[in-house]
């Protein structure tokens, strides 16, 4: 909501501030499209150019997170807690073999079926079946298995950040390009020399359209859309940091509630429950989660 009423206000200001100052929307509604073509084309292209296929993709498809937010939400960091609550609890009373079933193929277990959307998030799945399977093999040293966590997540959060940098390198772009097409229409403007002044002014002004739109779209635009993708994966990277916490808590011979009572803390903080909601929530959960 706030990224539309965002975009809207810069439209209507610059805008609306230009037409209040006395200025004429002709020149720029003929020469947009030619320079928009130039600008516009020329920043798909150098996207293209600076990025791979996986990237490409992938910016395209977290475009939405700029107006949608971050992924996961209040209800989702709930379900993550009474998951590895779970988990945790499993893991005390009825050892790590108890769990195996269930890691060997989360995307099909009835104990992740029960929180469908971590479930169908691929990395939450493996972040945690990956962990408990290096738990099978006897890694159970907490410094050396939350350094492997760490990895992963570091690893993760590099890779989504990709996708904001390679819309910030486009932004970047954008004010050289209106340079660019500037330039072209100056030398347009030169070809013509001999022709009256009212008609060179049109032409110089049509020339100075590409320089306003490549910084409009770069800071206007485009900058604050890379910096919002930005901050969506941030908060998200938070959710992977309780799976992280919970299990490394595990590990250093915490109980379930004291396991989960630390991770709470990595819940972003606008969206953290208090200690008492969490309590409550946990409460609710089956005694023999498996036979639930």
């Amino acid at each position: 909501m706030f990224a539309i009423i965002g975009l809207v206000l810069v439209f209507v200001m610059i805008f609306g501030g230009y037409a209040l100052a006395g200025g004429k929307f002709g020149l720029i509604i003929k020469a947009a499209p030619f320079e928009l073509m130039m600008i516009g084309g020329g920043g798909a292209g150098t996207f293209l150019l600076a990025n791979g296929s996986p990237v490409v993709k992938g910016t395209l498809r977290d475009l939405k997170r700029v107006f949608s937010g971050p992924k996961w939400k209040k209800d989702d960091y709930r379900d993550l807690l009474c998951l590895m609550f779970t988990i945790v609890k499993l893991l005390k009373t009825k050892g790590v073999l108890a769990l195996e079933p269930h890691v060997d193929n989360p995307h099909e277990s009835a104990l992740f079926g029960r929180y469908p959307k971590i479930q169908h998030d691929h990395f939450a799945c493996d972040f945690i079946a990956d962990t408990v399977r290096m738990m099978t093999m006897s890694l159970d040293d907490p410094m050396q298995v939350e350094d492997s966590m760490n990895r992963q997540l570091k690893k993760h959060h590099t890779e989504q950040l990709t996708n904001s940098g390679a819309l910030q390198t486009m932004a970047d772009a954008f004010p050289a390009l209106g340079i660019v097409a500037a330039v072209l229409g100056i030398v347009k403007t030169m070809g013509a020399i001999d022709q009256p002044v009212d008609i060179l002014g049109k032409m110089i002004g049509g020339a100075l359209v590409g320089t306003f739109l490549g910084i409009f779209l770069s800071y206007g635009m485009f900058a604050p859309m890379a910096s919002r993708m930005a901050q969506t994966f941030e908060e998200d990277g938070q959710f992977y940091a309780i799976i992280r916490d919970c299990l490394v808590a595990y590990l250093q011979g915490h109980s379930a509630p004291v396991a989960i009572e630390l991770a709470r803390g990595s819940v972003p903080t606008h969206l953290q429950p208090n200690f008492h909601a969490v309590d409550e929530l946990l409460q609710q959960l089956p005694a023999d989660p498996l036979m639930a």
